[in-house]
């Protein structure tokens, strides 16, 4: 792990993996949306209503997934002082407040002809706002200090602690008695037919490898930010050295 601690072996990886995954986002996304809002079938209790579902699930996934990402690099970062860690982490966080951004409206529009109200203080629904809150204080923790080392770390104490809601949010159907569907998969198996599972699997891929394109630009951009902030730096201490 240490020798992606080094920018340019880390981005000499992540430049080689940008194409593939931007191309696979934008494949899965021309095959997938198609499938899910038009050919897919209607749920028979839901309706058309169902189609909500294959822009939910995916947000959903993807605002865990993403916090996972921002919580194991916030630990490398505190742990073991590896840079690039931490700027993964803080290039993740704008993606995921989007996402949870994305889950909370689908829901609130889903839950609406299901619950017959936009909102509803549900276990999943507050866990989820909570998140949410999670990803703004992360990102004003992270600017609020004149020190950026400070708010870095600041940043990444938070993300630790709100580690404890990703579990909150997955089993909340289970622990409590909730309003939320359950989970599409079970002891069971899956709840869905194959006509419905292929586009959410197709949704679910777009989702994770647009995350994997952009992060790698948010990076990039994080990179040469800083390398203007150094230059500039460098340029004070040169301009009052020589006064």
């Amino acid at each position: 792990m240490h020798r992606f601690a080094n920018p340019t072996q880390f981005m000499r990886i992540a430049n080689a993996i940008f194409p593939w995954a931007a191309g696979l986002s934008i494949l899965l996304f021309v095959v997938a949306l198609p499938i899910a809002l038009v050919t897919s079938p209607p749920d028979y209790q839901q309706g058309d209503t169902v189609r909500i579902m294959y822009i939910h699930v995916p947000s959903a996934w993807s605002m865990m997934m993403v916090y996972g990402v921002m919580a194991s690099g916030s630990a490398a970062f505190l742990i073991w002082r590896h840079p690039m860690a931490n700027l993964v982490a803080k290039a993740s966080a704008p993606m995921g407040a989007v996402f949870t951004a994305l889950a909370l409206v689908t829901g609130m529009l889903w839950g609406e002809p299901m619950w017959g109200a936009f909102w509803v203080w549900d276990a999943r629904l507050t866990s989820t706002l909570i998140l949410f809150f999670i990803y703004l204080g992360y990102l004003a923790l992270a600017d609020a200090f004149e020190d950026p080392e400070r708010g870095d770390k600041a940043a990444a104490i938070l993300a630790l602690v709100g580690s404890v809601n990703i579990p909150i949010i997955h089993f909340s159907v289970d622990w409590w008695n909730t309003l939320h569907q359950p989970s599409i998969v079970s002891t069971s198996g899956l709840s869905l037919s194959g006509e419905m599972l292929l586009p959410l699997f197709l949704m679910l891929g777009a989702f994770t490898s647009y995350y994997v394109a952009v992060l790698v630009l948010r990076v990039r951009s994080e990179l040469l930010n800083a390398k203007i902030r150094n230059a500039r730096v460098s340029h004070t201490a040169l301009g009052q050295a020589a006064e």
